[in-house]
């Protein structure tokens, strides 16, 4: 589905990506993992179209898109829940779902997909009609994710998705990404909790320094001693 080749990503002289690639397939779940500043966001921000790279080729479904603008990345089917999610503070919470599937044309589809994203979060029912900024964080985590689905995406862009929650809601945010998953969006998920994203994915990437030092499948990376001793805190 998403290919990325020899990707290269500068600020002025700083090179905060150098040469990139890896793959993501139609249904599986990659999670990318490394210290801050490895170039993560860089990454997830240049896929969406808000970077433009000095070198290299992002193919989504065999299209070349790295010189498409964002708005038309996301009509393509791929969508990013940004760090610190970006919710519309001073909109509801139903009017931020309804900015999620702005490029929409089927409103009787988005008036059953918005249904459905209030069935799956009981808390985003409950509060529909409240700000967004008056949301709790794991609130309004859950918004940011529901807006993104409100796009119908065909891969979902996770950026850092448990920041700042208690464990608590890191589960439950967890849970609602594996039900993604099992409903068929495929994901490209950036987590600090490195551990957790290993468990859930199907491979993964190791970035260190703007470029890929470790890829493998989950399960081998979970128990590489390397990657339990620079990520995982063993």
């Amino acid at each position: 589905m998403l290919e990325v080749r020899d990707l290269h990503v500068h600020y002025g002289s700083i090179r905060a990506l150098k040469g990139i690639s890896l793959e993501v397939k139609e249904g599986e779940m990659v999670a990318l993992i490394g210290a801050n500043g490895a170039g993560k966001t860089t990454l997830l921000n240049t896929l969406s179209g808000f970077n433009r790279p000095k070198q290299g080729e992002i193919l989504f479904r065999g299209g070349e898109i790295q010189r498409l603008p964002p708005n038309e990345i996301v009509a393509r089917g791929m969508i990013q829940v940004p760090e610190g999610r970006s919710i519309l503070t001073q909109m509801t919470v139903l009017e931020n779902l309804e900015m999620g599937a702005y490029i929409r044309k089927d409103s009787q589809e988005v008036r059953r997909d918005l249904g459905k994203i209030l069935e799956r979060f009981p808390r985003l029912q409950e509060r529909r009609g409240q700000l967004g900024g008056t949301l709790s964080g794991g609130e309004q985590q859950m918004l940011a994710i529901g807006r993104a689905l409100m796009g119908r995406p065909q891969i979902l862009l996770l950026d850092e998705p448990s920041m700042g929650l208690s464990p608590l809601l890191v589960r439950e945010v967890f849970q609602i990404i594996r039900e993604i998953k099992t409903a068929g969006t495929t994901l490209l998920l950036v987590e600090q909790n490195a551990r957790m994203a290993l468990r859930e994915a199907d491979r993964g990437y190791v970035l260190e320094n703007g470029s890929i030092v470790f890829q493998e499948s989950a399960g081998e990376l979970l128990k590489s001693r390397l990657v339990q001793e620079a990520y995982l805190g063993a």
